[in-house]
């Protein structure tokens, strides 16, 4: 059996997250069903980590373990004929055996984007979330270095507790603006649920001057979810890369 690594990319608006699902469409189901045209057997495959439904991907991580002998390349070439237009496989690499996309993860850099202009624009719709209100970018940015190092973040976690500990490491997190465009971008050895969109309905109360930038120091350290601000929708939120060693 060979070890099969995948990169790839997703519109996750029409999908109902990563995980397969009864009755439900999913991005794993799609790719697994996929792969079992391509080689005659469908795997059970492992993502860096499950995505939210209508939460996109820029390079999602999959691994998957097959007796099909065709090369990387071929299944670049072959998956994307096969799969739906919503997911594309970027790269395939022959790893390890050893190599697990979900327990081998070190890092994780997500990204979501606001739409800040004073009217909604629909060619954005489905890839941001759209705010009016001008935001001061560089006070949500401020307010954010709080969360920098390792903390409990249980105040950012829906459905506490669904991990053995809240507590995880932020390595970067930036809030920046590009002409209408705001983004808050975190990188972190882990991820609890709706942990970025947690923040990120945090920082919106910060930005549009609902909260003073001293607010998220203070919902961190409260460890309680009802002192942080609202979870952001789904349809602005991109999982850019895995970092693995």
């Amino acid at each position: 059996m060979r070890n099969i690594k995948l990169e790839l990319s997703y519109d996750g608006t029409d999908f109902h997250g990563w995980q397969r699902q009864p009755d439900h469409r999913t991005v794993q189901q799609v790719l697994e069903e996929a792969l079992g045209r391509l080689t005659g057997r469908e795997p059970s495959t492992n993502a860096s980590g499950r995505t939210d439904a209508g939460v996109h991907a820029l390079g999602q991580v999959v691994h998957f373990y097959t007796a099909s002998r065709h090369a990387p390349e071929v299944f670049v070439k072959a998956l994307n004929a096969m799969l739906p237009p919503d997911v594309r496989v970027k790269r395939a690499w022959e790893v390890p055996q050893a190599f697990h996309a979900t327990l081998d993860a070190r890092a994780k850099l997500y990204r979501y984007v606001i739409d800040n202009s004073p009217i909604a624009d629909p060619m954005q719709r489905r890839y941001s979330y759209h705010v009016y209100q001008r935001l001061d970018a560089d006070l949500m940015h401020r307010a954010a270095q709080a969360l920098r190092g390792r903390h409990d973040f249980h105040s950012f976690e829906t459905h506490w507790p669904n991990r053995t500990s809240s507590v995880r490491t932020i390595t970067h997190i930036a809030v920046a603006r590009t002409g209408d465009s705001v983004s808050v971008e975190v990188e972190a050895d882990g991820f609890l649920y709706n942990m970025v969109r947690a923040i990120t309905g945090t920082l919106l109360l910060v930005g549009s001057g609902r909260w003073p930038e001293s607010r998220v120091a203070e919902a961190l350290t409260a460890e309680d979810r009802r002192e942080a601000g609202p979870t952001a929708p789904p349809q602005g939120l991109f999982l850019v890369r895995v970092r693995y060693e």
